[in-house]
């Protein structure tokens, strides 16, 4: 019960579209249908890019839906990069309900469509999370060869957040639900950008410092302005320009 109540917290999935890859700029796409191992149907975009030899894997927020990220997608998209933009299940034209493992096991089908499907070679290929995104995109780095890994606004687990909101004695004890980012980040072997803005009101901005701290090298950390949803906007120069140069020290040639 309090795993089923934690996760109405948790996940804020929307089933409408607000907008189509066009209205956001993209003359070209493609909708996407995988199937996970545990056979439930997820709906993706995949947004190419002309002449593009790095691809980028997107995993949102626990919010919306794909539709809602298309303008993201253009920063990639203006780099030269492939997009493909996931819904986790229950999110948008994604089956099922969304669960901590069931979005795990969409990320991993996505790589797998990627790799396998598309022929991508996993070292062109950068998984980037912003948010919830982030605790999944550990997750995934964790078991699957990436080029490199770009946390966004990312937290370092979900009881690090409850406690810091309701810092009540043994509320630790309550938290079912993990995306323990910092415990499985010092393992991963994979270049990291981690990105956050300074005035994020809903993680920290300690969270990403801690998520940098705790990697290791090479890694790099930007510092934004503006909070959670808009330091990406605000601060839209400062960081295309730290991908292309995150991207030019670190991924191959």
């Amino acid at each position: 019960m309090l795993t089923a109540l934690q996760r109405r917290f948790l996940y804020f999935p929307s089933r409408d579209f607000v907008a189509g890859p066009a209205d956001h700029g993209f003359a070209e796409h493609e909708d996407v249908h995988l199937t996970t191992e545990d056979k439930v149907r997820l709906h993706a975009w995949w947004l190419p890019a002309p002449r593009a030899t790095t691809t980028v894997l997107f995993l949102h927020g626990n919010a919306g839906n794909v539709s809602y990220w298309g303008g993201a997608a253009l920063a990639w998209h203006r780099l030269g990069w492939n997009t493909l933009l996931l819904d986790y299940r229950g999110y948008g034209r994604s089956h099922g309900e969304p669960t901590e493992e069931g979005t795990y096991l969409d990320a991993r089908a996505a790589w797998l469509h990627l790799t396998a499907e598309r022929g991508i070679d996993p070292s062109r290929l950068i998984v980037i999370g912003r948010s919830l995104g982030g605790g999944v995109a550990t997750w995934l780095a964790e078991r699957h060869r990436l080029a490199a890994l770009v946390l966004e606004a990312a937290f370092t687990s979900i009881a690090d957040l409850v406690a810091k909101a309701v810092p009540l004695p043994g509320i630790r004890g309550f938290v079912r639900l993990g995306y323990p980012s910092l415990a499985r980040i010092g393992s991963l072997a994979v270049p990291l950008l981690a990105v956050h803005g300074r005035d994020d009101e809903l993680v920290p901005f300690e969270h990403g410092r801690a998520l940098y701290q705790a990697a290791r090298d090479p890694k790099r950390f930007v510092e934004l302005r503006g909070g959670h949803n808009d330091a990406f906007t605000i601060d839209g120069v400062r960081y295309a320009d730290a991908l292309r140069s995150f991207a030019d020290d670190f991924l191959p040639g």
